[in-house]
């Protein structure tokens, strides 16, 4: 039987493994374990997870501040450009933070209201966060398959598991320390994002107003609890927690509503309005949250319970008891076993830059191996009626073998050199091409600023990319060549003789292998200067 993917959860306080895949149009659990964490770090948290069935391939979802998501409007352009482009925007991010950063990225669906420009969304992870994930995957017998941002899974959930409309919702994960966003436009993706906050505010603040310790503040939130403003509380411990929570509730709606403010101005789409809400999560079992949030937020406001949809008849009773007594917690587990096991799910794939090395290497050796079996099965039946040749025929294979290799590493290679070759001149000359105009730019305004007469002033000046022959540029070497327009004031005295002085102490002034030409108009008040120094001199200039 092929090996089932299996998505991985590890929170602050719980770790869930989802086992499954779709079988036609639906999905079939084949496994699922819960377990408490409650470690300080990655590495406590996998050391208590023991689950009952090896997880392999694994898809590993990540959250919270290690995780970087951003959004970028980019041109509409060839992938290979893209690929360029997110490379630059990863090495400039991992050179500031000073740590060593693996990536993925993926273009969001079109979106109508943004023309000629694709919006790509960038995920980026410490390697060190995921390298404790890979340990302790090992630990529990288990494969990587990839590493997913939490929100990535939480979309690919929602547009499985949920009747999709023509609306915009939010979609909200309330983690203990994070919560994961999704807001989403029928059936395509607009955002996706972690955020630093989660039902621990309301452990915090409980903790706070009746000053006692976390643990204890949680067993009185899950006991006494309710953002259900029109409760009636028969006991004061329950009054009073319920006053605490609060404060923290609108901490969460900040939380929410700022990611649609966010989510605006990242994607350029100012009238984004939401029609509903979904919350899943350990948090979204508060007490009256989904009227308390539909009344803050004048939406309607609805928990995101998945399991009706799945097929659980592969599960063991106690298995399936215990999913659906966790459907809320359990929807990213679902969401990365999912994206795992759907081939046409968008998806985000981050993995360690060395195991990434590991794996391509491991499937080119298994590609080379097979080649060579097939290679000695064809030689073997030809011998077999040549006894006498087979030691001369197995050499002259052998170094034709060899040489065959030789050259087609080095074809390769060489066109994969010249790809890249060709790709970074592209790059190089726009670089070069920004660059040098603007240094042409601000070296001709100081120019005008130390010699441009009192009475003379200049009425326009453009920049751009384009062959003048008299300046010594030439078609297919096109250079940046500055236009100068300018007049004197009426009624200057010595119009030319200024006019003159002037142009000879600019030409002066010019560097070495620099171009100029001006032209006076025949009543001397208007003039236009074209300059360039990048031009191609000829040999009599």
């Amino acid at each position: 039987m092929a090996q089932l993917p299996v998505g991985i959860d590890v929170g602050a306080r719980n770790a869930r493994f989802l086992r499954g895949r779709f079988e036609k149009t639906t999905f079939v659990v084949h496994g699922f374990h819960a377990c408490a964490t409650g470690g300080a770090d990655t590495a406590a948290r996998w050391g208590a997870c023991t689950p009952p069935f090896a997880p392999k391939p694994a898809r590993i979802g990540v959250t919270g501040r290690e995780v970087n998501v951003r959004y970028t409007q980019v041109p509409r352009v060839p992938d290979w450009q893209l690929r360029n482009l997110m490379r630059f925007e990863v090495e400039e991010i991992g050179e500031q933070s000073g740590s060593g950063l693996a990536s993925d990225f993926n273009l969001l669906p079109p979106l109508p209201e943004i023309e000629g420009e694709d919006v790509v969304l960038l995920a980026m992870a410490r390697e060190s966060l995921l390298e404790e994930h890979m340990a302790g995957l090992a630990a529990c017998g288990g494969v990587l398959d990839a590493f997913t941002p939490n929100a990535v899974a939480l979309y690919n959930a929602y547009v499985r598991f949920n009747v999709v409309e023509d609306e915009v919702v939010l979609i909200a994960c309330i983690g203990h320390d994070s919560t994961d966003v999704v807001i989403a436009r029928g059936v395509d993706l607009l955002f996706a994002r972690n955020l630093a906050g989660g039902s621990k505010v309301f452990d915090e603040a409980i903790a706070q107003k009746l000053s006692v310790s976390l643990p204890k503040a949680r067993e009185l939130k899950e006991r006494h609890a309710t953002l259900d403003l029109q409760a009636r509380h028969s006991d004061p411990d329950a009054e009073r927690v319920s006053r605490a929570t609060a404060g923290a509730a609108g901490q969460l709606l900040s939380l929410l509503q700022s990611s649609v403010v966010f989510a605006k101005s990242q994607i350029r789409l100012p009238g984004l309005k939401l029609d509903k809400v979904l919350l899943c999560g350990g948090g979204a079992r508060m007490d009256g949250i989904t009227r308390w949030l539909s009344s803050a937020m004048s939406v309607r406001v609805e928990l995101f319970d998945p399991t009706p949809m799945l097929d659980l008849s592969k599960l063991a009773p106690e298995e399936a008891a215990l999913l659906k007594s966790q459907a809320l917690e359990s929807v990213v587990a679902l969401g990365l076993a999912v994206t795992a096991s759907a081939s046409d799910a968008w998806s985000i794939e981050i993995v360690p830059a060395a195991f990434a090395k590991k794996r391509q290497f491991a499937t080119r050796t298994v590609y080379m191996v097979a080649s060579g079996v097939l290679a000695v099965g064809f030689l073997g039946a030809a011998t077999l009626g040549m006894k006498g040749q087979l030691d001369e025929v197995a050499a002259k294979a052998k170094n034709l073998e060899t040489q065959y290799k030789g050259a087609s590493s080095t074809h390769r290679r060489t066109e994969e050199l010249l790809a890249e070759n060709e790709q970074l001149e592209k790059v190089a000359t726009e670089l070069w091409t920004l660059k040098g105009g603007g240094e042409q730019v601000a070296r001709t305004v100081d120019l005008l600023r130390a010699h441009l007469p009192s009475e003379f002033w200049i009425t326009q000046l453009t920049s751009d990319l384009r062959a003048e022959p008299e300046l010594g540029v030439g078609r297919g070497a096109e250079r940046p060549i500055v236009s100068l327009a300018g007049k004197a004031r009426e009624g200057t005295n010595s119009l030319n003789v200024q006019y003159e002085a002037f142009v000879q102490k600019l030409r002066a002034a010019l560097p070495p292998g620099a171009a100029m030409r001006e032209r006076l108009t025949p009543n001397g008040a208007r003039f236009t200067i074209d300059v360039c120094l990048y031009a191609q001199q000829k040999e009599s200039q």
